[in-house]
């Protein structure tokens, strides 16, 4: 009589429903007096019947599982299908067992639906009373570990269900097991949104429908001049295969009123897969084999999305909470955030030939503080997508408010409700928890509309980002459900962000410390900042030499963005190993271009030139690069003219070129010389390489040269004295002197010429100096042209 009552004084039923329900209860009562169907509450127990017990499903004797319901809102001229199992999960056989559908109280409020959400024993009366009749199974018999399915149906009408409302379902097995007769061994819970009646729905709702990934392609391309793409692995693949998240989503999607939110990272890895591309096998690569299945995805996600709004997040999805609490005390990790967007619309207008909406961002799980929210617009975003559980109403507002909320600064926040946004977590492969969910879900819409039926209300649903795809599944089972229009409209998530705000809702954005510490923990930490802002200036450093900048700054400028993207949350081993691969990759590229190590070397002489040669084993040419040969003693050793020289390096790819430095020794010794790279703007590039140089003006070689020089001339000079010596004796000899007056220094008979022999050529010698053989002739004539009187001197 209580439930009878409650429903009369909640909302006025037909006097014929009434009735029917209160006899149904009045009838029931021998029954309770046997204890045979203990299910109405205030029901006594005959004596020396055991009385009726709360049971509680997670300890029950049976599992009772729901695993379709349908429909999952009927009207009046429906018929009520629920199919499911019983399993027994204890140790004693079930006899006498019947399974009924209990109609519960209708529940007016959110926060009921709540409690009845949580409660878990079966509550006799709360849990509502039996349908009865006809509309029963029975079950004989039930052994340990056994299961058996059931289907009950009941035409809609015999639930004599009031007016508008969410009714709870019960389904329970009662039966005898051991020294039990007649409890209820197992229940399970469904809620049944029942609005019979067309009426003006004035709420509407978005459904944001994410096509996000995780992080697939590496920066490493092939050679060639398409660039093929290189993946970590396949498994894109399989996700947009037949049977795939991915696949299930675009098909599912294709048919439904939703509003597309596309990670564009996702567009781009595809549309590279189907160009061709090949995937990392340890030290090698291997071609991919799914060109084709990218292919089909991408034209059947063209033609999903033609004339339909979407909304395209930053490039990569970058973790726009983990760059508002750490990223941004790392000089330029702003500015990624600014370029991902500007990629984004270029990324899905070429691939999907649709102009997307950029103004919108998304922080992970919508929970926002005034940092994220700076950081989030930062790059041109006016619209944060938030969620109710972090932007939280503040008043009693006996009602849900509209999404969109102005926070200030021209920024308004598109609010998604906590509840529906996050009724399809969890693993849903288990029909009972998927049929349980999309129930659950239609509730909490259908409670909304009735709170205030007379006011305009705009609802925002945002799903997880990755949903599985039987979540995926369970998703579309309730959009379909919306869609007839019986209680709200589906509208765009951008018509949401435009809607009248609600005068009532809050606008205070949460504090800092009001943060969820469970989210912040998940946040990338600085230090993979650092390694994001460290690789980008090798990048920056690296493209200036480049004649074909483009084929590096490219996939290293996108694997950069995929390096803070919100997939990496709960993922800090994997994160760190991508990021760790794209720097390390760039590192190998830029040794490509380095000086060949030079042996120590010796310079003779004060001056001489010294070869450094610099290799590039790039496919392509770099240019704006010069080298620099520094002397650390210059006092010793110049390059040049100076301390250093430099040279300008243009080098093809797959060359080398040797450039030659002239220098200038000023002393003998050892002296360090360092030759190193630098950009066009006198940045450092590559390592220096250094080698020693020994300084030796004159080298004992030389030394050694010279005095053997030297040797020879003082031999030389030793055999003609000794030739010409020979000679005067030899003229001696024909002039009848004696051997003896020649080395005796005499004299020889004066030539009518004025000449003495052979030796006429030689010099006159001086007056008192005895004449030398090998004197030469003097280079005038003599003083007197007439013959000399035998034996007398001629003087010089």
């Amino acid at each position: 009589m209580a439930e009878a009552a409650d429903f009369m004084g909640t909302s006025p039923s037909p006097a014929r429903r009434w009735l029917r329900r209160t006899g149904a209860l009045f009838l029931s009562l021998p029954l309770l007096a046997t204890a045979t169907l203990p299910l109405a509450s205030g029901a006594a127990a005959a004596p020396g019947t055991p009385a009726p017990q709360a049971v509680d499903r997670t300890k029950g004797v049976v599992d009772v599982s729901v695993d379709a319901l349908t429909p999952t809102a009927p009207d009046e001229d429906d018929t009520l299908t629920v199919r499911g199992t019983l399993t027994n999960t204890g140790k004693q056989t079930i006899t006498d067992g019947r399974v009924d559908l209990l109609v519960g109280q209708p529940l007016r409020t959110r926060s009921a639906l709540d409690a009845a959400e949580r409660r878990t024993a079966h509550v006799p009366g709360v849990d509502g009373t039996p349908v009865g009749g006809k509309y029963v199974q029975e079950i004989d018999e039930l052994g340990p570990g056994r299961t058996r399915d059931f289907s009950i149906s009941v035409p809609v009408k015999e639930l004599d269900l009031g007016t508008d409302a969410v009714y709870q379902l019960g389904i329970a097995l009662t039966g005898s097991a051991a020294q039990s007769y007649g409890q209820v061994l197992g229940i399970e819970r469904a809620f049944l949104p029942w609005q019979p009646e067309d009426f003006d729905a004035k709420t509407k709702t978005a459904f944001l429908w994410p096509l996000i990934s995780t992080t697939h392609l590496t920066a490493e391309t092939s050679s060639n001049d398409q660039q093929t793409r290189v993946f970590e692995d396949d498994a894109l693949a399989k996700e947009i295969g037949p049977g795939g998240r991915l696949q299930q989503m675009l098909d599912l999607g294709s048919s439904l009123d939703v509003t597309w939110v596309i990670d564009p990272d996702l567009l781009a890895s595809v549309a590279a897969m189907a160009e061709g591309y090949r995937i990392k096998d340890g030290d090698r690569t291997i071609a991919g084999k799914n060109r084709a299945v990218a292919g089909r995805w991408l034209t059947d996600l063209q033609e999903a999305v033609r004339g339909e709004t979407v909304v395209a997040l930053p490039f990569a999805d970058p973790d726009l909470a983990s760059l508002a609490h750490r990223g941004k005390n790392v000089s330029g990790s702003l500015s990624h955030l600014k370029s991902a967007t500007d990629v984004a619309a270029l990324t899905v207008e070429t691939t999907l030939h649709v102009k997307p909406v950029t103004n919108f961002a998304w922080p992970a799980e919508g929970a926002v503080d005034p940092s994220v929210i700076d950081v989030a617009t930062s790059a041109g975003a006016d619209t944060v997508i938030a969620r109710s559980d972090s932007l939280s109403e503040t008043g009693n507002l006996p009602y849900t408010p509209s999404a969109a909320r102005p926070i200030g600064d021209g920024t308004t926040a598109v609010v998604a409700d906590a509840r529906l946004s996050k009724v399809f977590r969890g693993d849903l492969l288990r029909a009972e928890d998927s049929a349980l969910a999309v129930q659950e879900f239609l509730a909490h819409s259908l409670m909304i509309s009735l709170q205030d039926p007379g006011e305009p209300r705009s609802i925002v649903v945002a799903p997880q980002r990755m949903p599985s795809g039987s979540q995926a599944q369970a998703m579309a089972k309730a959009i379909q459900t919306l869609q007839t229009g019986r209680w709200t409209e589906l509208q765009e998530l951008t018509a949401a962000a435009k809607a009248e705000p609600d005068p009532g809702a809050t606008t205070r954005v949460p504090s800092a410390r009001a943060y969820s510490e469970r989210l912040r923990k998940q946040e990338l930490n600085i230090t993979a900042f650092q390694q994001i802002q460290r690789t980008q200036r090798k990048l920056d450093d690296f493209s200036t030499i480049l004649t074909a900048p483009h084929r590096v700054v490219t996939p290293f400028g996108l694997a950069i963005h995929r390096g803070m993207s919100t997939s990496w949350r709960g993922r800090t081993a994997e994160g760190n190993t991508f990021r760790d691969g794209v720097e390390e990759h760039l590192i190998t590229l830029m040794r490509s271009v380095q000086l060949i190590d030079k042996s120590d070397a010796q310079l003779s002489g004060r001056s001489a030139t010294i070869p450094v040669t610099v290799k590039n084993n790039l496919v392509q040419g770099v240019d704006n690069l010069r080298l620099r040969l520094t002397s650390t003693k210059p006092k010793r050793l110049k390059i040049g003219d100076e301390e250093y020289d430099e040279q300008p390096v243009k080098l093809a790819g797959e060359r080398v070129q040797t450039l030659k430095f002239d220098t200038n020794a000023n002393a003998n010794g050892i002296v360090d010389v360092e030759a190193q790279l630098f950009t066009a703007d006198g940045t450092q590039y590559g390592e220096t390489m250094r080698f020693r140089v020994q300084v030796n003006e004159v080298t004992p070689t030389v030394m050694l040269v010279i005095a053997g020089g030297l040797l020879l001339l003082v031999l030389a000079g030793f055999r003609m004295y000794h030739q010409r010596k020979r000679a005067a004796r030899r003229e001696a000899e024909q002039a009848g002197a004696t051997p003896g007056d020649a080395d005796e220094g005499t004299e020889p008979a004066a030539d009518p010429r004025g000449s003495t022999g052979d030796d006429a050529a030689g010099p006159v010698p001086r007056a008192g100096e005895p004449e030398q053989p090998s004197d030469p002739a003097p280079d005038t004539a003599a003083e007197s042209t007439d013959p000399s009187g035998p034996g007398e001197r001629v003087d010089r």
